[in-house]
């Protein structure tokens, strides 16, 4: 078959894969959880009991016999339902999430997922080991997923969990992480009162350096500490058409008096908590805080008190809210001794009481204390009114310092990976130096061969053993899947070094064409170079297959790559079954630690490259078939020829080992993977016929012709 026979079929097959993208994107399936209440009650057997699934959110309340009267004690919930995000194979992973009614992880487990490496590579074991990592520790954490590339342990704040990472997985565990805290934060957010997590960024820290001694009046004064009155007339008004309203009479009789008057006190800022504890009980409520805990002061003068006989020390105040932007702080008796600061008035009651860091409380912003005041109307069966008021509270922003906001987590994987990330940048930037002007490096066969030989071990042992850049089918496939579930394609940034070479790549299609990557970049297509060598070394016979049948299997790339994109759109299941006929993962990402079939078959097509060169390259490989639509792209016929060039002389054809150039002398682009032999034979006055029979005749011919601007990709 001829070239210009087989452009036409390129065409159709090109248009084909374009209309099944099309057809893709048109469409929209579903995610659906696993599990049953009965299956769930399975797992957490008495005295603890699964409820029936939210109407308002996917989720199952779990009660406590131990609790009969106190309401969930956590919830259950399938990460799929909440928070469907795309694996790197482009589907999303379900996991089995327990919380706590404070935002503590109980448990997580994996039901179902479809990562390529956890699939019969490294095995569900190393997953399964690390979601285990989340049972106690709490959503309002900072979560980061330490890294075999890099030590993101050092220097991380306190509120911050630092999960161990799994190896040659790690953009996957790091996708594992934004699952369990999306799903879990949704939850939290729905039922806990937890505030949105992107509002703001961590809480503001006090400044210890900024003390000012003043006195308890002045603190008042200045609002440092905060003060609420309220009298008898304002409560009556407060109960005014309720079963509450004029059973008071001692507000009836004396409407202007104090009923109370509530004061409350930062007390971790230097200037209020030293004026009113001291200085030697101030350092001791500081040394009994945790890291991100507070402590609030709370008193009362009046007819009523903030605390009375029914007040349990060590509990939560019954009377007392605290609440920030709309949500709950739960706070609780310290059980401290505090005697009355100097110069305040006669207090009926007062305490000192711990927020948990688990609140996430943020001193700088405003804080709301709400009390509740309660009438009762009758002596038998009293019936109960309850108002509330509140006391606004906020301190000035000079006590206090904003750490800076965490980084994403997918930024912090290219932190993590900046060595690699610049040691292959370097490699790229060489790359194009040879590619943008070949003929120095081509001119020397051996020097040639030292090149060539250098990088591409680079590229088979760093980018692809090492640092795991090796692009495969699954990230189209993946891709795929990813659009027609309507999300987004964020999950390529949590693996940072194949999307430096995703990058490079699609810019090389338009200067030169596909064989940048396939010729250069490719760990597996340097592996099965190396075997070819070592072939050559060994005198193994070479197939060089016919030029029809050679065709013929080419061809059997674009169908393999068409039936995988319609798989991955319609039924991604046996896409991910299908994928397997890519032998990257096996002989890279795993390096061969795998069970014998996936062995056997990437060694078969390993063999198979020792006898028909880089054959699975050339007539198997998916990606290969896409490179091949990408490098249509091109815009320049980079690769000089003389008009000598299969007219007559047919050196650089035979030599060619990828059979890329045709009788005519033409260049096959698409078939190119960029080796430079023929740059190297038509720069070299020694080996290029053309200019020998010239020297023979004394004539000179142009050595290095421009490359001329292509009309089309070709």
């Amino acid at each position: 078959m001829t070239s210009s026979q087989f452009g036409p079929i390129r065409f159709v097959l090109a248009a084909a894969f374009a209309c099944a993208l099309l057809v893709v994107l048109s469409c929209t399936p579903a995610f659906a959880g696993d599990m049953t209440l009965e299956a769930l009650s399975a797992r957490f057997p008495p005295p603890l009991h699964v409820q029936p699934k939210l109407a308002d959110i996917p989720a199952w309340p779990i009660t406590s016999e131990l609790e009969p009267e106190g309401g969930p004690i956590g919830y259950v919930f399938e990460s799929i339902d909440l928070a469907p995000i795309p694996g790197f194979e482009g589907t999303p992973m379900n996991l089995l999430v327990a919380i706590d009614r404070k935002g503590n992880f109980i448990d997580v487990s994996v039901l179902r997922q479809h990562e390529p490496v956890f699939l019969s590579g490294l095995g569900e074991t190393p997953l399964n080991e690390f979601v285990r990592q989340y049972a106690g520790k709490n959503l309002r954490q900072d979560f980061t997923v330490s890294s075999a590339y890099g030590n993101t342990k050092a220097g991380v704040a306190d509120n911050r969990v630092v999960l161990d990472g799994v190896t040659k997985a790690t953009a996957s565990v790091r996708i594992v992480n934004q699952t369990a805290l999306a799903a879990g934060l949704a939850v939290a957010r729905a039922k806990l009162g937890f505030a949105d997590p992107g509002t703001r960024g961590p809480p503001a820290e006090v400044r210890s350096d900024v003390y000012e001694p003043l006195d308890f009046p002045a603190l008042v004064e200045r609002g440092l500490v905060g003060r609420l009155r309220v009298t008898h007339a304002e409560a009556e008004k407060l109960f005014a058409g309720t079963e509450g309203e004029g059973v008071d009479e001692d507000a009836l009789r004396s409407p202007g008096d104090t009923l109370i008057e509530l004061y409350v006190a930062y007390l971790n800022a230097p200037t209020v908590g030293r004026t009113v504890l001291g200085e030697a009980r101030y350092a001791d409520l500081m040394d009994k805080l945790e890291p991100g805990e507070h402590a609030l002061w709370l008193a009362s003068t009046g007819r009523d008190a903030v605390l009375d006989d029914s007040f349990v020390p060590g509990t939560a105040p019954p009377k007392l809210q605290l609440t920030q932007g709309g949500y709950p702080a739960e706070m609780r008796d310290l059980v401290f001794e505090h005697p009355a600061p100097a110069g305040a008035p006669a207090f009926n009651a007062s305490g000192v009481f711990r927020v948990y860091a688990a609140s996430n409380l943020d001193p700088a912003q405003p804080l709301q204390v709400t009390l509740t005041l309660t009438r009762a109307k009758g002596i038998m069966l009293p019936r109960i009114t309850n108002k509330t008021v509140a006391l606004d509270y906020t301190l000035p922003g000079r006590l206090f310092v904003y750490p800076p906001k965490p980084l994403p987590e997918w930024l912090i994987a290219w932190q993590g990976r900046w060595p690699d990330l610049a040691l292959i940048g370097a490699a790229l930037v060489l790359l194009s130096v040879v590619l943008a002007r070949p003929q120095w490096m081509a001119k020397d066969a051996r020097r040639l061969v030292a090149f060539r030989s250098g990088f591409l071990l680079f590229t088979l042992v760093f980018i692809g053993w090492y640092a795991q850049g090796q692009l495969s089918i699954v990230q189209i496939t993946g891709a795929i899947k990813t659009l027609v579930a309507g999300q987004s394609l964020k999950s390529f940034l949590y693996d940072p070094v194949s999307l430096l070479i995703i990058t490079f790549t699609l810019v090389s299609f338009f200067i030169w064409g596909r064989g940048t990557f396939c010729g250069w970049l490719c760990p597996f297509g340097a592996l099965q170079e190396f075997i070819a060598m070592a072939a050559h070394k060994l005198r193994i016979p070479q197939i060089r297959l016919p030029a029809l049948l050679a065709r013929t299997l080419d061809r059997g790339r674009y169908v393999i790559l068409l039936v995988l994109v319609a798989a991955a759109a319609f039924t991604p299941d046996l896409a991910t079954a299908l994928v397997e006929v890519e032998p990257f993962k096996t002989a890279i990402t795993v390096g061969f630690d795998r069970t014998w079939p996936y062995v056997a078959w990437a060694v078969g097509l390993l063999l198979a490259g020792a006898f028909s060169y880089k054959f699975f390259c050339r007539f198997v490989c998916p990606l290969g078939a896409a490179m091949v639509l990408g490098g249509k792209l091109r815009r320049f016929d980079w690769l000089a020829r003389r008009a000598e060039c299969g007219k007559p002389c047919q050196t650089c054809r035979h030599r060619c080992e990828y059979d890329a150039i045709d009788r005519s002398g033409e260049i096959r682009y698409d078939d190119c993977f960029q080796c430079l032999d023929c740059v190297g034979i038509h720069a070299d006055a020694k080996r290029c016929a053309p200019v020998l029979l010239y020297a023979k005749k004394g004539r000179t011919v142009k050595p290095f012709p421009i490359p001329v601007r292509t009309g089309s990709a070709q």
